[in-house]
């Protein structure tokens, strides 16, 4: 069963205002305030540009970035967007500086959302289990939430390279502040949790009893997930990867972030994914990711 399509704003883009911009680890997280566009799904991106000095850095930022969804919510005057940003070229530098008050032209929400673990799996699921990798753990921190309050039983796997390179942890907190207790942590420098990787802890959980049962959600880099989708596999276990590329429009026109499928042809990811399911793939392609 492919991954669900939820309902999407119209085409165009529309103004919306930072709200706040906080510290996370070594990232940001960014969030705006959108008038107009309905709440996304879990799963689903925006394509964000700042209003303003986009263009003031060589020129190079002229095109808007792809950024998932890690938090979203009523607000008094629309919905507000929670984002979790790596500052890792002009682009996104820009975004990472945005202080309240500025405007950000928002294109979405945009691509297909994750599914429940019934749908994945066609039966009775044991429950689902989250597993994050890097920056890609936000659109795994709607996900969790939105799997609460509907009472699905859930474990979440998250790793980072190192402690400069995490953040989002905050995401996966309770009210009071601490990390719900759902949640296991992998480093690959050993500064939290497991020392290693991330699918060194889902290896080990897909070893366990009722894990022929659960359904895996990943998000994260393409080597991380590549690792997922094989172990799962040789678990047949269901998978549902959220990919990650470079998008010139986020509605499928560019064609630039097209990935092969196994018997020929393609796959857009704004439009038929981001979120694949494992067996749609016969690798999960390393991005040539620009700096973004």
């Amino acid at each position: 069963m492919s991954p669900t399509t939820p309902p999407r704003a119209p085409f165009g883009r529309r103004r919306g205002a930072v709200s706040a911009n906080r510290a996370s680890g070594g990232y940001r997280v960014i969030s705006l305030l959108d008038p107009e566009g309905p709440e996304p799904a879990p799963g689903q991106f925006y394509m964000l540009a700042a209003a303003d000095s986009w263009l003031e850095r060589g020129g190079r930022p002229h095109l808007p970035r792809a950024i998932s969804v890690a938090e979203a919510g009523p607000a008094a005057a629309g919905v507000r967007l929670d984002f979790l940003v790596d500052a890792v070229g002009p682009g996104t530098s820009r975004l990472c500086e945005l202080a309240e008050g500025e405007e950000v032209w928002l294109t979405g929400p945009l691509g297909n959302t994750f599914g429940e673990p019934t749908a994945v799996a066609g039966r009775t699921a044991a429950g689902a289990i989250l597993v994050g990798g890097g920056v890609g753990v936000a659109p795994l921190a709607l996900l969790r939430r939105r799997f609460a309050e509907r009472a699905v039983p859930y474990r979440v796997l998250l790793g980072f390279r190192d402690e400069e390179h995490s953040g989002g942890l905050d995401l996966f907190c309770s009210a009071a502040g601490a990390l719900c207790p759902e949640v296991r942590l992998a480093s690959e420098d050993g500064h939290a949790g497991h020392r290693g990787y991330v699918t060194d802890l889902l290896e080990a959980m897909l070893a366990g009893d009722d894990a022929g049962s659960a359904v895996v959600y990943a998000c994260g880099p393409p080597a991380m997930l590549e690792a997922v989708r094989a172990l799962c596999a040789a678990a047949a276990v269901p998978s549902r990867l959220a990919l990650e590329s470079p998008m010139a429009c986020g509605y499928g026109a560019c064609f630039g972030c097209a990935v092969p499928k196994p018997d020929g042809g393609y796959l857009r990811l704004c439009v038929d994914g981001p979120v694949l399911a494992g067996e749609q793939l016969a690798g999960v392609p390393e991005a040539e990711l620009a700096r973004a």
